[in-house]
């Protein structure tokens, strides 16, 4: 039975391999880590564009039978430009993140932090607009979180200043703010600092658990689900760069440290 294809520009994307791991543990699984061109959200739309094509065909090649697209930035610029092409479902993880921000307010005010170029995309509240053009959508650009997550550096207080300078900057624009879109996936791992500084009155939405649910449901539609077997499922990672510090930052992700990644040349 083939795999499930999952990429990010990075270490963000292990979230949801966590995720599969948990909601799919029969599920075997290929992930693309594309470190060489790191970070993904401070690029032009282009350029995003050309590096999700190279990650799908990259994918393809592996035999995948399902793509996700675990990385923000390429979920909103690139998905459906690409995804048309392919006969393959491929994934990204903004709709389902959304819905379940529309599903939980109760103010009708949802903010977004994300990357530059997802912020700047708006794909976010055109998608919460499209459900309930009467919710108020309030962001912020963090470009400073993916590296910062990606360099391990969760509990310093510099990583504290940084996120209360970002928070406060976003909730000023509408204090009615109620729910909170993680719109990266290397943001869920600075959840502790989020709720330090928000407390419990903002929920936050990480996207990865509504994304494996909608994977799952894909594979059960189309017949492409694995069943249970004595070998267990397997897990392979490759990276386009620095496999040994990608290995070692995996740990905060996955709770181990990564016995193979392979290294590839990916233009």
């Amino acid at each position: 039975m083939k795999a499930i294809g999952v990429f990010d520009s990075g270490l963000g994307g292990l979230t949801v391999v966590r995720e599969l791991k948990r909601q799919l543990p029969a599920e075997d699984i290929i992930y693309l880590g594309d470190t060489a061109h790191l970070p993904y959200g401070t690029k032009s739309a282009e350029a995003i564009t050309r590096l999700t094509l190279n990650n799908v065909l990259f994918l393809l090649k592996q035999k995948v039978k399902l793509i996700i697209v675990a990385c923000n930035s390429a979920s909103s610029l690139a998905l459906s430009s690409i995804s048309r092409y392919f006969s393959v479902p491929i994934i990204g993880v903004i709709e389902p993140g959304v819905k379940q921000a529309v599903r939980i307010t109760e103010t009708k005010c949802i903010g977004i932090i994300g990357t530059p170029a997802t912020i700047r995309s708006g794909e976010y509240e055109k998608q919460i607009k499209k459900i309930d053009p009467s919710i108020k959508v309030i962001s912020q650009a963090c470009p400073l979180f993916v590296p910062l997550v990606e360099a391990g550096w969760i509990n310093q207080s510099e990583t504290f200043t940084i996120a209360k300078k970002y928070l406060d900057s976003l909730l000023v624009k509408n204090k009615k703010t109620d729910t909170l879109i993680l719109g990266c996936t290397h943001y869920p791992l600075l959840k502790p600092v989020f709720k330090k500084i928000l407390g419990e009155k903002i929920r936050l939405i990480d996207s990865a658990e509504q994304v494996v649910r909608q994977v799952a449901g894909v594979l059960h539609d189309q017949g492409l689900a694995r069943k249970s077997s004595d070998r267990g499922a397997r897990c392979r990672f490759y990276v386009s760069d620095d496999p040994d510090g990608f290995a070692y930052q995996a740990r905060s992700f996955l709770g181990q440290r990564l016995s193979k990644v392979q290294r590839i040349n990916h233009v």
